[in-house]
């Protein structure tokens, strides 16, 4: 008897280790899907993208860490970021514990709760590029909250506008972690402290706090990064405010790209995830766990819900008020001068042939990576929070969610451009998907981590006493309890991959370009009505698909409660708001759907044999060129995709001969650049004689000129005078009222610093710079579409930018102006080159090019007058005042030499 007991124990004990073998196995190759996806997609695009910063020609490997750590304000701008996002952190977190204590701990109307959750998320929804410019036109000289109290409350240029704007950037995730996780504290621990003689700030400390602690560490963590690492909001109101992103994105995609010293500044802005591992690891053993939630009803207090809910409200208005100028803008002639109605800038959206193409690319991509993303994270959290895997593997998990956060878009987009040119994951959906996969990875993580360590620690041993093996129990128990976060983790990546676009910019081709990647383009043709508009368009999607998800979360609640419901009225109520729901998801799929059938063509269906075409160009240079070639017998054989000059240039350097493009066009220098570093341009074959000298591998097709440009009705208001030169712009009275551009990161900036060095010298230049930069402040812009942007939006009354565009402006209505300068309007060439393939190289290309060229110039001459062929004269309603070429040619090494003498003058 005694021996077949033994037996027993024995089987049992056996079958209880084959059980944990297999769980621990199931674990393992879990664990090694998720390390092997980041280790190829992650750590060694970053690893080859650092390793350039040891790269030498001198063979001093450090060479480039004493270039930049001695470089003229670096220490500054890194300090800067410091505060700034940490600040920002502080704030947001702050917020959002407010916003999601209100839902979770007060007894305000579910309805009021319901608004302060999709309040706290609106941002998110909507491209981050936007934000800026949404701060400019509610807050700015003429916004719309400055108008309707007829005085500026702050300036929004520097340190006060980046809080703001990264408060709201990073309000969303704060709010999502810390709501998550305070839906899974146990309320019953709050009676029983009241119950035991605790004082409320003790009861709220133990309670809530306590329990938080982890998750509102991972808040600030996440917060700081974000802000840390971005650069959309420093690029529209950081002013002069510089912090590290913008150094590296002078470095990088500035007017002359230097990859070397951009992997050191990359290098800076990964050292403080040290501290946020160590700390995180720190604070893990604060966490929480409770073995079941109960049902316990807040206590009434009014003077809570009074102080939580005006609090709560004062949040909502800011965000509310932020955004309000995207719907009103672009429904406006004119903002802030013409306020008449009109839908030209929506109809002007709707007419782009290719937005139906990129919009359903945006939903193929968008979708896709909910769907991966949502396995990877919840399998690493799994690994990390319901497995008894040794805690080396742990901490990699955790160490990869906060390397995610540490490395910004843009140099994640940078390393992919350097690792998969020339394979055949370039400029494909699959690469852009595993990009977002792994950009937005750490949130979604901490989701589900969270999320699965507040459940009860017991469900997998109960279920293996039963016979269950691990992975059945994961299926009908962990994910059951899990999929309210699942879901949220589903719509935090389909959300984030609709509005990103500091990555996916650089790895997009022509057949795989989204929505966001479009507004890219038009940020650098300062259309920002337009942006606007796309904007709407991804906002009402992101608002449908919140809406599906959340129909899906509630749907067997729903059917529960109206099934054991049952009073009729109650039934009607819930029949009721089915109804609003199901109203407002097809309004918004309507809206959506309305955006594709309103927009004619299909830019998805395109033969491989079209050509491609890369351009920096602006629309009225890409409508004369699609003109040539469609009049001449190529219409529907090319595909034309515009960059802005930075990106573009940084696609030529990195990628070389392994361009997506057949044909591009570009600013002279950078294909002097590309042709020295890659060696990737043909031989034109065709003859076309210029009057200047250019090399024989490209041909100009645009000379762009600058001009002083003025807004007449700040100009009158503040009762300016108007300048005639350049140097007038020096004068003390244009104090606080000059935009320019910075040379480090706009070639725009060149056309101001030619045309000073050619009249007055070097040390004369030198003098009237310092002035001019003093006199603009903190509008001194990185793009060079900065200047007409502030001067249309009424920032300021003069800047220094593109001719062209003013008189554009000029022509449409708008109150704007533009002086010739005396010193001169000196010129940069855009053209035209042929990508050397070798045997693949596109026959059409070469034709295409000699077409633009014979047949686009005389178009082109309408927008940019400057004769560049012989026998093209100009015409004198259009030719600028004082055209002038600078005496030397128009290098690399001058352009450098140039920026050197403008940062003298800060």
């Amino acid at each position: 008897m005694e021996n077949k007991k033994e037996e027993k124990r024995q089987r049992r004990k056996q079958q209880k280790n084959r059980s944990q073998h297999k769980r621990q196995t199931e674990i393992q190759i879990i664990f090694i899907a998720v390390a092997v996806l980041f280790i190829w997609f992650l750590a060694v695009p970053v690893i080859m993208l650092l390793l350039k910063s040891f790269q030498s020609s001198d063979g001093a490997f450090w060479s480039h860490y004493v270039e930049m750590f001695t470089k003229k304000g670096f220490w500054q701008a890194a300090g800067n970021s410091v505060k700034a996002a940490g600040c920002s952190a502080v704030l947001t977190t702050l917020l959002a514990f407010l916003l999601a204590y209100t839902v979770h701990y007060t007894n305000l109307p579910g309805i009021v709760k319901k608004i302060i959750r999709g309040g706290a998320v609106l941002p998110m929804l909507l491209p981050t590029i936007t934000y800026g410019f949404a701060i400019i036109y509610s807050f700015g000289k003429q916004g719309l909250v400055t108008r309707a109290f007829g005085h500026q409350f702050f300036n929004i240029y520097g340190f006060g506008g980046l809080l703001l704007g990264y408060a709201i950037y990073t309000l969303p995730v704060s709010f999502l972690l810390i709501h998550n996780t305070m839906g899974y504290i146990d309320k019953k621990f709050m009676i029983v402290s009241r119950v035991m003689g605790d004082k409320s700030i003790k009861t709220f400390g133990i309670t809530i706090l306590r329990p938080l602690l982890g998750t509102l560490a991972a808040s600030l963590v996440q917060c700081f990064f974000l802000a840390f690492t971005d650069f959309g909001i420093p690029a529209s109101v950081g002013g002069q405010y510089d912090v590290i992103a913008s150094v590296l994105y002078d470095e990088m995609l500035g007017s002359l790209p230097n990859f070397n010293n951009g992997a050191v500044v990359a290098v800076v802005m990964l050292v403080p995830s040290v501290v946020s591992i160590a700390l995180l690891h720190y604070l893990e053993r604060y966490n929480v766990r409770y073995n079941k939630i109960s049902v316990v009803e807040n206590w009434k207090n009014r003077t809570r819900d009074g102080i939580c809910a005006v609090l709560s409200a004062g949040v909502m208005l800011m965000i509310v008020t932020i955004f309000a100028v995207v719907f009103i803008v672009p429904f406006v002639s004119g903002w802030p001068y013409d306020m008449t109605f009109t839908t030209e800038h929506v109809s002007k959206v709707f007419a782009d042939p290719v937005l139906a193409g990129v919009f359903k690319n945006s939903l193929y991509v968008s979708i896709l990576t909910a769907l991966v993303g949502s396995l990877v994270a919840y399998g690493a959290a799994l690994v990390t929070a319901r497995s008894r895997i040794s805690g080396q593997c742990k901490r990699m998990v955790e160490a990869i969610a906060l390397v995610t956060n540490t490395i910004p878009g843009m140099v994640i987009g940078i390393a992919f451009l350097l690792m998969f040119s020339g394979t055949s994951l370039q400029n494909t959906f699959v690469l852009m998907i595993l990009c977002n996969v792994v950009h937005y990875f750490s949130t979604p993580y901490l989701m589900m981590k969270n999320s699965l360590e507040k459940m009860n620690a017991s469900w997998e041993t109960t279920a293996m006493l039963m016979g269950d093996n691990w992975m059945k129990t994961i299926f009908r128990v962990v994910t059951p309890n899990a999929l309210p976060t699942i879901l949220e983790v589903f719509s935090y990546y389909f959300v984030n991959a609709m509005v990103t676009v500091s990555a996916v910019v650089f790895i997009a081709g022509a057949r795989t370009m989204v929505v966001t990647t479009k507004i890219k383009e038009l940020q650098h043709f300062a259309e920002f009505n337009e942006i606007f508009v796309l904007s709407l368009g991804i906002l009402f999607t992101n608002i449908a698909a919140k809406a599906v998800f959340w129909l899906i979360a509630n749907y067997k609640k729903a059917a529960q409660k109206e099934k054991n419901n049952k009073d009729k009225e109650e039934k009607k109520k819930m029949r009721a708001k089915k109804l609003v729901a199901a109203c407002m998801v097809c309004a918004c799929v309507l809206t959506s759907a309305g955006m594709l059938s309103a927009c004619s063509g299909n830019g998805g269906d395109k033969s491989s044999e079209q050509v491609i075409l890369y351009s920096n160009a602006d629309d009225e240079a890409v409508t004369a060129m699609k003109n040539a070639l469609d009049k001449n017998g190529y219409e529907g054989q090319y595909l034309i995709q515009t960059f802005g000059t930075s990106e573009l240039g940084g696609k030529l350097l990195a990628e070389g001969t392994n361009i997506e493009a057949d044909l591009v066009t570009m600013s002279s220098f950078y294909l002097d650049s590309a042709q020295e570093q890659n060696d990737m341009f043909e031989t034109l074959t065709f003859d076309a004689p210029t009057l200047a000298e250019t090399p024989d591998f490209y041909r100009p097709i645009t000379s762009q000129e600058g001009a002083v440009i003025v807004n007449t009705e700040v100009m009158k208001e503040e009762g300016l005078p108007m300048p005639t030169s350049i140097k007038d712009l020096a004068d003390p009275v244009y104090e606080g009222q000059i935009s320019v551009t910075d040379i480090k990161s706009s070639s725009t900036a060149w056309l101001l610093i030619q045309a000073l060095v050619s009249e007055y010298g070097e040390d004369g230049a030198k003098e009237v710079l310092t002035d001019i930069y003093k006199n603009a402040g903190p509008h001194i812009e990185d793009s060079g579409s900065g200047p007409i942007k502030k001067v249309r939006a009424g920032e300021v009354a003069v800047g220094f930018g593109l001719r062209h565009q003013a008189v554009a402006d000029k022509a449409a209505g708008l109150p704007i102006d533009f002086v010739d300068p005396v010193e001169g309007n000196f010129s940069l060439t855009e053209s035209v080159a042929v990508i050397d393939k070798g045997e693949k190289t596109n026959p059409l290309a070469m034709k295409m090019a000699e077409c633009i060229i014979k047949n686009g110039r005389a178009e082109l001459q309408e927008t940019y007058p400057n004769a560049i062929y012989e026998g093209e004269t100009v015409d004198a309603n259009n030719e600028s005042a004082n055209p002038k070429v600078f005496s030397e040619p128009l290098t690399a090494d001058l352009l450098k030499k140039h920026q050197e003498l403008s940062e003298s003058c800060k």
